[in-house]
């Protein structure tokens, strides 16, 4: 029962908190990831992103904007299968924006445990980002993820499918800290066995921990293909 309360008041906490400050951001990422297969259980993914906002600023103030684009992603990852359920993971990702390119490391364990008919996923990462005239970024991230079939007990070709991801980042940047909580429930659509598109929200929480909070709302669409 305690910790039940304890629960709960977290969350007050953190609705209040997100209630209390309000500078405020809300666009769009669409995203295409392709991956290759590879022999010896090995895989290759490439993924980009096109971020763009179509509207930020100050909660009940004069002071907000319209659209802009912010950037355009570009991510490598070489992967490979360890055990039954885990996955280390390794690579590079180039980010394009109006005034330079920023460059980012990338380090993943995954595991996946399939429980009954959904399925458990956890996510232990590190980045690194840099990026000119900034100390290195280093981020420390966790990302729990939920997804199961609407239809039947596993997730067929022409069938819906439902997934929610709750994920910490722990940042890094020369001696300040900050945490940023994702929360993102998404609808999948599997076209066929290599082709499947997802439509969700992502809610980017963060800053809270210097009292100057910052809320994002992303609508996301991905579109994913396998080679």
């Amino acid at each position: 029962m305690k910790k039940r309360y304890a629960f709960l008041v977290i969350c007050l906490l953190a609705i209040s908190v997100s209630f209390a400050q309000n500078r405020y951001q809300v666009g769009t990422l669409p995203t295409l990831n392709i991956s290759k297969p590879l022999s010896n259980n090995w895989q290759l993914n490439f993924k980009s992103e096109f971020r763009q906002l179509f509207k930020e600023g100050i909660t009940n103030s004069t002071k907000n904007s319209g659209y802009d684009y912010v950037h355009t992603d570009a991510a490598f990852v070489v992967s490979k299968k360890v055990g039954l359920n885990n996955k280390l993971a390794g690579g590079f990702l180039l980010r394009f924006t109006n005034k330079e390119i920023i460059k980012r490391s990338i380090q993943q364990f995954t595991i996946i445990n399939t429980l009954s008919n959904y399925r458990l996923g956890h996510r232990f990462a590190s980045d690194q980002t840099f990026e000119s005239d900034q100390d290195m970024q280093l981020r420390l991230r966790y990302r729990l993820t939920f997804d199961l079939p609407l239809n039947g007990q596993t997730v067929d070709a022409q069938e819906w499918y439902f997934k929610i991801s709750n994920e910490y980042l722990n940042i890094f940047e020369s001696k300040d800290y900050d945490l940023e909580l994702r929360l993102s429930p998404i609808f999948g659509y599997v076209f066929t066995d290599n082709n499947k598109l997802e439509l969700g929200l992502e809610y980017r929480f963060n800053d809270f921990v210097n009292n100057n909070t910052r809320n994002r709302y992303w609508l996301t669409i991905g579109w994913y293909v396998s080679l």
